[in-house]
């Protein structure tokens, strides 16, 4: 049984002020940790058990008979005095459904027994706050890394938006999958990044798509690695943590915003902090990280969250009090948040432009558009990515060109620049309209109809000129006539719509009446997205 109390050293784990008043009661059970935790003007209480598997991963059922078994204690290890308590909060979701259910039924109880409101909270919205609240951070980019998820977020119009996400598996799960196949401890994490310190960066497959991530062939090459272990541990770090790193400052640069965030247990690895750090200084952002006692699932994130949403008036009442395994963050009406000024980035009509990957020289009727290096990334990773992706976007978007697709003119091609065409215009995201949202629809039906995949279909990608949308940035593009590849281009493109305006359904049906206007398989491929959109719905 182990006991956390960042508030005091006393061995009852009891720190309660005097004039203390207005405590919530938090129980965090998603999955491998039953935790408990008081909130008041500050963190009063928190004590935890986590279940530990004895081989494996966790086993959902195994781990809430552990949380049953270990319940009573833990909650009143947490809660010394229940006649002060004012709420009761519970972890609603996402999450393993017996765990769930356990921690569920407990909360219902002392709602009912103590005679006060119950609070549903969504787990990963709760650690999106008490980030908030232990950095002092106020509208930051978060990357949430945990276990099953891999989420870039942001608030935008009453909720915590989803710019992009992992289409496969959470890279916490990644490491661990890795991790059991070599027979290193769970969690995987802490034994990787101890290794990694002994190794040489290895290449592995590196796959981001617009501000989406996938972790599976990275983890599966890495296993069939024949590398020594510390290096593969090297490279497995090097490139997962780049992937992630490389869109949330893809999400910082498209949403004008100044912090990032990083929450979630694998945010407590020091080379993916040092990574994160580098890129905000380098882009003029400030980065905010919790004490890891706040990192990893703890009931004071359920607490702390719960306490603010009674506060605003949000309770549940207990016949509603379901659990919801696939409960998203975006789902949530975040009515407690105030909705931060409009930070887009203004636009350069000359001089220069910055975006995630590149700078772009403006002069006259010519766009130089360089790769910057990245000091978070290995070397050799990036050169390799530079280079990779300069050869790839200039023979894309002159293959686009000549299939009627509106793109720039190229005049000239080096190592890591390619000299173009100014196109004169409004980016799409600063011209939401349902005619241009239209446009951009056909433009990306004809350059599917070519078995183009732009990778990066973002509305800041869209450039509005004389009734037509042009499209930039093919740094991510590839050549591709599958249905999935089409799916998820069009998936990343839908998500980035309704991470940014409050007008989704609307422009989503004009981008499609656009899109299948022009390409004969729109049909499928919608169909499809629909199908990836329904993976990241998970946990």
């Amino acid at each position: 049984m182990e006991v956390i109390s960042p508030c005091c050293a006393m061995s009852d784990n009891r720190c309660i002020p005097e004039d203390e008043s207005g405590l919530v009661l938090g129980i965090e059970g998603t999955a491998w940790n039953i935790s408990a935790a008081v909130f008041g003007e500050d963190l009063v209480s928190l004590y935890s058990s986590p279940y530990m598997p004895p081989s494996g991963g966790i086993h959902p059922r195994e781990a809430a008979q552990h949380h049953a078994s270990v319940m009573k204690e833990v909650i009143a290890r947490a809660l010394p005095e229940p006649g002060r308590i004012s709420g009761v909060a519970f972890s609603q979701g996402p999450g393993l459904g017996p765990c769930l259910r356990t921690a569920a039924t407990a909360a219902r109880a002392l709602s009912i027994g103590l005679g006060v409101p119950l609070i549903g909270v969504n787990h990963c919205v709760a650690h999106v706050e008490i980030g908030r609240w232990a950095t002092g951070c106020r509208d930051p980019i978060v990357l949430y890394v945990s276990g099953a998820n891999t989420q870039v977020l942001g608030f935008l119009s009453g909720r915590y938006r989803i710019f992009g996400e992992t289409l496969d598996i959470g890279l916490g799960n990644g490491l661990d999958k890795f991790a059991r196949s070599h027979n290193l401890p769970h969690p995987g994490g802490p034994a990787i990044e101890r290794l990694a310190r002994e190794g040489s960066y290895i290449e592995l497959p590196y796959t981001v798509k617009g501000m989406d991530l996938a972790f599976s062939g990275l983890v599966s090459a890495a296993q069939e690695s024949r590398a020594p272990l510390e290096d593969v541990c090297c490279g497995l770090q090097e490139t997962a943590f780049a992937m992630c790193v490389e869109v949330t400052e893809r999400a910082l640069a498209h949403a004008g915003k100044e912090e990032v965030l990083l929450v979630g247990g694998v945010g407590a690895n020091g080379r993916l902090q040092e990574m994160l750090g580098m890129m905000c200084e380098d882009r003029g952002a400030s980065f905010h990280v919790p004490e890891p006692v706040y990192l990893g699932d703890n009931g004071a994130m359920i607490a702390y969250t719960g306490k603010v949403m009674l506060e605003h008036g949000v309770t549940l009442p207990v016949e509603e009090s379901f659990v919801r395994p696939g409960y998203r963050a975006d789902e949530v009406e975040v009515t407690w948040v105030p909705e931060p000024p409009d930070r887009t980035p203004a636009q350069a009509a000359t001089g220069r432009a910055r975006g995630a990957e590149a700078v772009v020289d403006l002069t006259g009727e010519v766009a130089a558009k360089r790769r910057c290096r990245k000091r978070y990334r290995n070397p050799a990773l990036d050169r390799r990515l530079i280079a990779e992706r300069t050869r790839a976007e200039a023979r894309l978007i002159a293959m686009a060109r000549r299939a009627g697709v509106p793109t720039p003119i190229i005049r000239d091609i080096l190592p890591d620049t390619i000299v173009m065409e100014q196109v004169q215009g409004v980016l799409l995201k600063h011209a939401m309209h349902p005619e241009h949202v239209r446009l951009a629809g056909e433009a990306v039906g004809r350059l599917h109809r070519a078995g183009i995949i732009h990778g990066d279909l973002t509305t800041s990608n869209m450039i509005m000129r004389d009734q037509k949308c042009v499209l930039i940035d093919f740094g991510l593009a590839h050549v591709s006539q599958e249905l999935e590849a089409r799916g998820v281009d069009l998936h990343v493109f839908f998500q980035t719509l309704e991470s940014t305006t409050d007008q989704y359904a609307l422009l989503k049906e004009a981008f499609v009446e656009g899109y299948a206007g022009v390409f004969p398989g729109a049909a499928e491929v919608l169909a499809r997205e629909r199908e990836v959109e329904l993976r990241g719905r998970y946990l």
